[in-house]
């Protein structure tokens, strides 16, 4: 495990397009899927990291707190299931079932869409307004596995209810801490 930051991706870059496999269904998700959405969360996330399976239940929350209001939510995992099998379709549509996302959960295979969004690190929270401007980015809270902080969610969720209350969200934003991203071997982004 190599503890890994944020890029940070600067504040109003647009959303990437991406189109993605959903885990339990197999119907393609896309940033169309959430056209209807006043905001949206792109979450990158895994099964097999320590730093996901300590806030795994408050996203699973996160879910279910959101499921019927103006924010859409995806998880994507981006990890190189070859070398990390926990991190596979088949075991992340498990963790899906098991956590009971309410948020699709895509796996990207081909890295493509966690290169597009900058993710470095598992978790890796990225949060858009209405017109896909990045106004969020960074950590959940400042929870972490080795602190004894409580897991609340307050950084992220701030950001949430500010979009969603049209008002702004802070430019003081602490990057997320996590896993770094497995990327296949020879597939390493230049921002790493």
């Amino acid at each position: 495990m190599v503890l890994t930051a944020s890029t940070m991706l600067p504040l109003g870059t647009k959303a990437p397009e991406f189109h993605l496999p959903e885990v339990v269904s197999g119907e393609k998700i896309s940033l169309a899927t959430f056209a209807d959405k006043k905001a949206l969360l792109v979450m990158f996330i895994c099964r097999h990291c320590p730093f996901v399976k300590h806030i795994q239940h408050t996203l699973a929350q996160l879910g279910k707190d959101y499921f019927n209001s103006d924010l859409g939510i995806i998880g994507i995992s981006a990890n190189d299931a070859q070398n990390y099998p926990n991190d596979a379709p088949e075991s992340l549509k498990e963790m899906a079932i098991e956590l009971g996302f309410q948020f699709p959960l895509c796996y990207d295979e081909t890295q493509a869409t966690a290169k597009a969004y900058t993710a470095a690190c598992t978790p890796d929270f990225f949060l858009f307004d209405k017109e896909r401007n990045l106004v969020y980015r960074g950590q959940l809270d400042d929870s972490r596995p080795s602190n004894n902080k409580p897991v609340t969610g307050a950084d992220l969720r701030a950001a949430i209810e500010a979009v969603l209350a049209d008002q702004p969200v802070t430019s003081e934003q602490q990057p997320s801490v996590g896993c770094n991203i497995k990327w296949k071997p020879g597939n390493e982004p230049s921002y790493q």
